[in-house]
């Protein structure tokens, strides 16, 4: 009886009391930390960050630039502008993960071209979209689509459509701190446009690759939480 009244007054069963507590215990690593981490896998790589990011700035600035004079390379611009991004997200997530990074994986997106560019031009129509109602429903888009790439780098047979939607899914509850990390490293661009923007070749790669480690940080969490939940 004592038992039953114990339950029937609204106390937790130990059991769930025990899943709830070990699922808040699933820490987030604060953002400090994460820049801390991708300053440590870009010591003695920053010669090959830096080229590599180049690189990838020069493709990505020349194309539009040429569009002013030959406007058919501006949508050569916009159909080779995922694949690129996938491709950093391959670069950074070997770069963070220290798993041997090379120049040529910049355009290892080529390799999965459809399902990148089709995540690309998804993710800027339906960020139009919600900047139609208003600019911060725009930009609470764009946080909940910013592991899409990473995801697809991840997996290569997951589909454009399903990718943003496990991004939607991965993001929730993270999307402030996202955006805490990236206004971090605004006064670093500040400093970086005072150099005549030569900085900007230090600081894209250090952003870069924390928001690598970021998306890993994530990732390490939900995957946790699943495992409690799921053997309570």
């Amino acid at each position: 009886m004592e038992s039953r009244n114990h339950f029937a007054n609204g106390a937790t069963p130990k059991s769930h009391t025990s899943r709830k507590s070990k699922t808040k215990s699933t820490m987030k690593t604060e953002n400090v930390v994460l820049m801390k981490m991708a300053r440590e896998s870009l010591q003695g790589n920053w010669g090959l960050a830096i080229g590599t990011f180049l690189l990838y700035i020069l493709i990505a600035s020349v194309l539009p630039a040429v569009a002013t004079i030959f406007p058919l390379s501006g949508l050569l611009s916009l159909i080779i502008a995922g694949p690129l991004a996938l491709g950093i997200a391959i670069f950074s997530l070997a770069l963070s993960r220290n798993q041997g990074a090379r120049p040529e994986q910049i355009f290892q997106g080529f390799s999965n071209f459809v399902t990148a560019l089709g995540a690309y031009l998804l993710m800027v129509l339906f960020i139009i979209l919600w900047m139609l109602l208003l600019i911060i429903p725009g930009i609470i888009a764009a946080l909940s689509y910013s592991m899409t790439f990473y995801i697809i780098a991840d997996n290569n047979s997951i589909g454009a459509m399903e990718a943003i939607d496990k991004s939607k899914a991965m993001m929730d509850g993270y999307k402030w701190k996202y955006f805490c990390l990236a206004l971090r490293f605004l006064g670093w661009a500040l400093l970086c446009i005072l150099t005549l923007g030569i900085g900007f070749l230090w600081l894209i790669p250090y952003m870069q690759v924390s928001m690598a480690k970021f998306y890993d940080d994530v990732k390490a969490n939900q995957m946790t939480t699943e495992n409690i939940l799921s053997n309570p």
